[in-house]
């Protein structure tokens, strides 16, 4: 999309969301990002999307190989409203694309190799992959893993839930992040790519207001 066509949608948004836009695209990243494997409830993979959302992470890879398509309308109306949702259907063909644009594989479980979170260095672009709530991982996540990371408990639940561990470890990982030299913040073709995503989901007459600009300039 030309920077004039997302100029021109951009005039029918409220200023007030107009601001919004360009205040949030300010801390969004693409730093790190998420994946999550065959997770079987919704409502969880609903609650890692909105957690990524709120710690302005734009990407969340969703593996459906085992248990097939299972994100619902509500959850892409919804939870998908504001992230990059890109959907796969094998485990390695996310690590494959992941591992091709530089992505350091993360795999959150309590392997015997496994970082803390307070130990471990955030340093260059990570994938956290979250495996689903009664198995985990698969091994094939496992294997293909660059590292391991864990958060520790201390009382008789030795597990969290998958959406309480990805908020846990997003609160924390983003904070270092925006607080580090690393190089962050996106670049100006993601600003383009995810401005012109919002405009299509936040204008109601989208596929109306691109015909009659075109009109106008043929």
């Amino acid at each position: 999309m030309s920077e004039d066509l997302i100029n021109y949608l951009e005039t029918f948004l409220t200023p007030r969301r107009q601001d919004l836009f360009q205040q949030v695209l300010k801390e969004r990243t693409r730093f790190l990002t998420v994946a999550i494997e065959d997770v079987g409830h919704l409502h969880n993979t609903s609650a890692v999307m909105r957690s990524c959302d709120a710690f302005g992470v734009q990407d969340v890879h969703v593996i459906e190989e085992l248990k097939g398509k299972r994100i619902d309308r509500e959850i892409a109306m919804g939870a998908q409203k504001w992230t990059s949702v890109k959907r796969y259907d094998a485990t390695k063909e996310a690590l494959a694309q992941l591992k091709q644009k530089g992505y350091r594989i993360v795999a959150t479980t309590p392997h015997h190799t496994a970082h803390k979170l307070e130990d471990f260095k955030l340093d260059q672009p990570t994938a956290l992959f979250f495996g689903s709530e009664k198995d985990g991982l698969t091994e094939t996540v496992i294997e293909a893993a660059d590292e391991y990371i864990y958060i520790p408990t201390y009382g008789f639940t030795q597990s969290l839930n998958i959406s309480v561990c990805a908020a846990i470890l997003l609160q924390e990982l983003t904070h270092r992040m925006r607080n580090s030299t690393l190089d962050w913040q996106l670049k100006p073709e993601d600003i383009k790519e995810i401005k012109t995503l919002w405009l299509q989901r936040n204008l109601k007459d989208y596929e109306a207001l691109v015909k009659n600009y075109k009109a106008k300039k043929e």
